[in-house]
């Protein structure tokens, strides 16, 4: 029992003081700050949160909390770990049996997130501190009626998570006013004007050739109209959509008329929310939340079931037994007479049952997936990010079990004190040989890699004498991987992910047998997974972030017929799909179009965006410090540099050679090499008044501000801005930025030590004598991508000045070994190198040219280093969802209707779960093959299997070498 008034005293009484909140650790956060924000992150800081239950559950609740930041959490539970409890407690270890849940635990929870007070409680509580929010997991009803009344009516959130072999339940009351400050976490939408009317009501035409983004009902704010600048001034407008490109707002005809320019910037808007007690939430099912479209009212039976699961427990004192006929009857009675109230027109008493039958099980991938909704929900109540669950959900797997059931025995499925038992108690021990008799290849061991290799020791995968687990990953573990991908510690920085990881693995269970390479899976590594590799295994796992990746193990898969397992996040989003050879579609071809990519132009001279200032960056970055040292080292190394680069066209080949040469010569004799670092802050200067000033002259040189085009509209309109020039300023710091950078990336690049001391450097840039720049009438620039690569297919007048510089590149003297240069790869991680100093910088320099809003170096980091944002909740979810479909590949379910396709939004409490697409027709129209081999929509055929029949239009090929004794076989066109 707990002393509820101290637990309970009213949390109003106690307001979050921002200011004693330290700075957010963005380093380790990094990932994280993408998908909450630092306000929310600040609001979480001062959170205190209370688990109850440290069964598995319980724990996957608290290592997914205590990752996210939050200021406190307390584990409470008074009970003894047994063996069932290894079966998903991740944390507990053979040894650990008879002793607290909560304090075996606390350790290992200590040491996942150094900025969280981490305390544990093994009983009757006296003296709490002041919980923000409290969890129950493992709970009876009564104390779940009990604790849900005193939280409410103090103003504490209260979240109930409960997980009974197969299926799950989640609950949360978060108050009578509850403030969400963001609905959905998305970046607010933003386009740029073509025109508005002046008309009741006004019609806004975007400029942008991608849709505004907005809906009905959105609220937005306008800035930067010229003429209409009335809408500049005026609170956020509702708008009201038309189509993709064009949308109505609010009566413009007494503005005055719109002459050009102007962004329109979504609002988000705060909203109240009110929520019901537990005990009266119980009664309303229009608070059930339904995620999987395969079983629409099932998630209602569910809901009574659950209720009944607590009285027979009340009654009986136990869970009923495992595969019991006796107890499922004795259930579902209890479900009936529940339904007496509630009035369900159709019960489904199957569900019922199996949940009698299973609810002893405790599973790894159940709790894992109920798991990371529960914390995501802790996230929202302290944070007042995303929209909360309201109020219930209800979820099961049922469709895991084995689809023929008279294959199953009760006496199977007893208890053998063994670390499985919790699993054995929903499938049988057969099963669990035949888990722990799997070959398993795991690609990738960043976040959802760690999330599966835990469940994976979990449930035994691997295990047995006949069973392994092959991991690759060639990256090394880096600071801001701690945050989400929990087998790591600040210690294991800088190692191998695949073999830290596999020794966690290890760790929670020692019978786990993983091989843990660090190769890149592609062509490259063939020699190492091939035939025989991929013939040896039961299936593949993906955890991979890319989908180039994803689509060359998807095609690997398909060649060798082997299921995959595959599944991704972004932020608070995942999804999860499993491939079954000849069942269900594959991954497939990347489908992922260029239409989204920047024009080459947009970057070059007409920028309107922060995204295309900060790529603009990106750019200079790869080509100043990186593209052209390479260039110069395969000068220095290979003899045929020149004529092979020659060979690229003119245009190219006088940039590259250009490059070179000018990076060989030294500043005295005409050329960049820099002698001092005086050179490289000087070169850093130039550079400066080049892109900033001197550029941008002979850009309005080409099309001055008053320029119109042949139809009469003004040029600089649209998503065209009208840049201007900057005039260098040491005491800016953002010039002052970019050329403390610039000069130390130089000097890098050529061996020469810098310093990051401003005044030193002001006072070398006193002496620099910047050469004055008049435009020229001559330069052309390109309106499009089109004309810039039409004018680079021309002939050229350049063949003079390529064998100038082919004569001078001959010279034996330049190909000293000291001539060597340091090729910069970028890495955004690492605030001491100046990388991300440059990218700011520069980006931020070329936005102020365009009167672009500059942008954080936070969010300069995220859309210049491409950062994928991610946390620990959806991680968690998709890899417990990704080892429910494993569940069924072991087992070699036949029916697509077993099988699950996921796609899932924790912020917002979306979730579609469905049934996987079929394969395709094998054979493409007018070919017929008769080998009759096929694997999805592919068919291999020839006598090699090499010609491959594909209704999307590619081959797949596997080289008759691989395969021996392989039978000839062939391949006729017909009609058909």
């Amino acid at each position: 029992s707990w002393h509820e008034d101290k637990l309970f005293k009213k949390s109003s009484e106690t307001k979050f003081n921002m200011s004693e909140i330290g700075e957010i650790d963005e380093g380790f956060y990094s990932r994280q700050l993408y998908v909450l924000g630092h306000e929310a992150m600040h609001r979480m800081g001062a959170a205190s949160v209370l688990i109850a239950g440290m069964r598995g559950l319980g724990v996957e609740i608290a290592k997914n909390v205590i990752l996210s930041g939050v200021k406190s959490v307390t584990v409470q539970d008074a009970g003894q770990a047994v063996w069932t409890d290894l079966s998903s407690q991740f944390f507990l270890k053979e040894c650990h049996i008879g002793q607290n849940r909560a304090t075996c635990s606390l350790q290992q929870l200590s040491a996942l997130n150094p900025h969280v007070q981490v305390s544990a409680h093994t009983g009757p509580a006296v003296g709490f501190i002041i919980f923000q929010v409290v969890v129950l997991t493992d709970s009876s009803l009564d104390d779940q009626k009990r604790f849900g009344d005193l939280c409410h009516s103090h103003g504490i959130k209260f979240i109930v998570a409960d997980t009974k072999g197969l299926c799950g339940q989640l609950f949360c009351d978060f108050g009578e006013e509850h403030e969400v400050l963001d609905q959905d976490g998305e970046i607010p939408a933003s386009t740029m004007i073509q025109s508005i009317t002046k008309e009741n009501p006004g019609v806004v035409i975007c400029a942008d050739d991608r849709s505004h983004g907005f809906s009905d009902g959105t609220k937005v704010s306008f800035s930067e109209v010229q003429g209409m600048t009335e809408l500049n001034s005026i609170g956020p407008v509702e708008i009201k959509f038309i189509d993709p490109y064009s949308f109505n707002i609010l009566d413009t005809s007494g503005f005055s008329a719109y002459e050009r320019g102007g962004i329109v910037t979504e609002v988000k808007q705060s909203c109240m929310l009110n929520f019901k007690p537990l005990s009266e939430a119980l009664l309303d099912h229009d608070l059930l939340k339904m995620i999987d479209f395969g079983k629409m009212t099932r998630h209602k039976t569910l809901h009574l079931a659950f209720q009944a699961l607590h009285s027979f427990v009340k009654k009986e004192h136990r869970l009923p037994h495992t595969w019991s006929q006796l107890d499922a009857d004795a259930l579902i009675v209890m479900v009936r007479e529940l339904n007496e109230v509630a009035q369900l027109e159709e019960l489904d008493e199957a569900a019922v049952r199996k949940l009698s039958y299973t609810a002893r099980g405790d599973l790894g991938p159940i709790n894992a997936f109920i798991g990371g909704l529960a914390a995501q929900e802790v996230i929202k109540a302290s944070s007042g990010k995303f929209m909360p669950l309201q109020q219930w959900l209800n979820f099961d797997a049922l469709e895991c079990l084995p689809e023929q059931e008279d294959q199953l025995t009760e006496s199977s499925f007893s208890a053998v004190c063994t670390r499985y038992d919790g699993q054995i108690a929903v499938f049988g021990s057969a099963f669990q040989q035949k888990l722990a008799n799997q070959k398993y290849f795991l690609v990738g061991a960043g976040a959802i890699g760690c999330e599966l290799l835990k469940i994976f020791a979990l449930i035994g995968l691997g295990a047995g004498e006949e069973g392994r687990i092959t991991i690759t990953d060639m990256d090394f573990i880096e600071r801001s991987n701690l945050n989400r991908q929990f087998l790591f510690r600040s210690q294991d920085i800088g190692k191998p992910k695949s073999e830290v990881a596999a020794k966690a693995a290890q760790e929670i269970n020692p019978r786990m047998k993983i091989t843990a390479h660090q190769n890149r899976l592609d062509p490259d590594s063939e020699g190492v997974y091939d035939y025989n590799f991929f013939t040896g295994l039961d299936g593949v796992a993906a955890a991979l972030d890319t989908v180039e990746a994803r689509v060359y193990l998807d095609g690997r898969c398909v060649q060798h017929q082997k299921p995959l397992l595959e599944g991704g996040t972004l932020g608070s989003k995942g999804h999860t799909l499993v491939v079954v050879p000849h069942l269900t579609v594959s991954y497939g071809r990347d489908s992922s179009s260029s239409k989204h990519d920047i024009p080459l132009c947009t970057i070059k001279n007409f920028p309107h965006r922060i995204e295309h200032t900060l790529q603009w960056a990106r750019d200079q970055f790869e080509g100043l410090f990186k593209q052209t040292p390479e260039n110069v080292n395969l000068f220095l190394r290979e003899a045929g540099f020149v004529e092979r680069t020659l060979g690229l066209g003119d245009a190219e080949a006088l940039e590259v050679l250009g490059g070179v040469w000018s990076s060989l010569l030294n500043v005295k004799d005409g050329g960049q090499r820099p002698t001092s670092w005086e050179d490289c802050v000087t070169w850093a200067r130039c550079k400066w008044e080049t892109l900033y000033n001197n550029d941008i002259q002979q850009l309005l040189h080409c099309f001055p501000p008053e320029q119109v085009t042949p139809s009469g509209l003004p040029f600089w309109s649209g998503s065209k801005r009208c840049p201007h020039p900057l005039t260098f300023d040491p005491n800016n710091k953002t010039h002052m930025d970019y050329v403390v950078a610039a000069a130390n990336l130089y000097g890098q690049m050529y061996g020469i030590s810098g310093t990051r001391d401003s005044d030193s450097i002001r006072k070398t840039l006193d002496k620099i004598h910047v050469p004055s720049f008049t435009p020229k009438s001559s330069v052309k620039i390109h309106l499009t991508d089109k004309e810039m690569q039409e004018d680079r297919e021309k002939e050229s007048d350049d063949s003079a000045r390529l064998e100038e510089l082919k004569a001078k590149l001959a010279s034996p003297s330049l190909k000293s070994s000291a001539m060597r240069m340091y090729p910069i790869d970028f890495e955004k991680d690492d605030d001491s190198n100046f990388h991300m100093d440059y990218i700011v910088a520069a980006s931020n320099l070329r936005a102020e040219n365009y009167d672009i809003p500059a942008a954080d170096r936070h969010q300069s980091k995220r859309i210049a280093g491409r950062i994928i944002p991610a946390i620990a909740t959806t991680t968690a979810a998709v890899a417990g969802l990704m080892c429910l479909e494993l569940y069924k590949l072991v087992q070699g379910h036949q029916k697509i209707s077993s099988y699950r396709t996921a796609y899932i939004h924790l912020g917002v409490q979306h979730f579609v779960l469905c049934q996987p697409s079929p394969a395709p027709q094998l054979v493409q129209p007018g070919l017929q093959c008769r080998s009759g081999f096929s694997f999805g929509y592919r068919q291999k055929c020839c006598s090699c299997i090499k010609g491959c029949c594909d209704d999307r239009g590619s081959c797949d090929f596997l080289c008759s070498s691989e395969v021996p004794d392989m039978p000839s076989l062939s391949c006729t066109e017909t009609a058909m």
